[in-house]
């Protein structure tokens, strides 16, 4: 046989080479060999999660004993204050040597001569105040809530309460002294109750205090 004969054909070099490891590779042929490192590192996996979980827990723990045990910690402070107020300071109304001999809630007017007009002086308690000592009686009237004096005079033998015009509830009278605003003031007053059977008790005290009060 010749060299020539000997000489691979055309064909025979077209046929193509074996198939090398990485081909069998491609078609699995080392498959089982290839799981199991990825099963191992799933299960690697998953211990360093439970780790992490244990660490957190542990971490988290350790956090909530550091805050109660600073919760235990905190000292405690007492505020000791500036100014004491053990003692009570009394207040002084000027009714304390007098008697309340009546009282009744009225609404108060002044008529001022300049104007031609009257002016609400103010709503509350009117009483009736008998000094222990003189025996003298005086009307003291003051407003809600603010409590200011809106009529201080003591009852006269010669003040004459008249009936307002239109009104069987309301007195109109002239007082010489009036010290409701510091000085001795000569006012006409006007004063209105919330029935008649207020208005007539008013005018019953007013003459017995004028009668007891010219005696004494």
């Amino acid at each position: 046989m010749s060299a020539e004969e000997t000489k691979p054909t055309s064909e025979e070099s077209s046929i193509p080479k074996p198939p090398t490891s990485n081909v069998f590779s491609m078609f699995g042929a080392k498959k089982d060999k290839k799981e199991e490192p990825q099963e191992s590192n799933k299960k690697e996996d998953s211990k360093s999660d439970d780790n992490k979980k244990e660490d957190t827990k542990a971490s988290t723990t350790a956090e909530d004993d550091d805050e109660a045990a600073a919760e235990e910690e905190e000292p405690d402070v007492e505020f000791t204050p500036v100014v004491h107020l053990d003692k009570k300071v009394d207040v002084k109304t000027n009714e304390e040597d007098e008697d309340v001999v009546y009282k009744v809630r009225a609404k108060l007017f002044r008529f001022h001569a300049d104007t031609k007009e009257w002016k609400e002086r103010g709503t509350g308690d009117v009483k009736f105040l008998k000094h222990k000592t003189t025996g003298k009686t005086r009307i003291l009237m003051r407003r809600d809530k603010t409590l200011k004096i809106c009529a201080n005079h003591l009852i006269q033998s010669d003040y004459e309460l008249k009936p307002n015009i239109g009104s069987d509830r309301s007195w109109v009278y002239t007082v010489t002294a009036d010290v409701s605003e510091g000085e001795p003031e000569a006012q006409t007053l006007a004063i209105r109750f919330g029935n008649k059977e207020n208005a007539d008790l008013f005018k019953e005290h007013f003459e017995k205090a004028q009668s007891e009060n010219k005696s004494n």
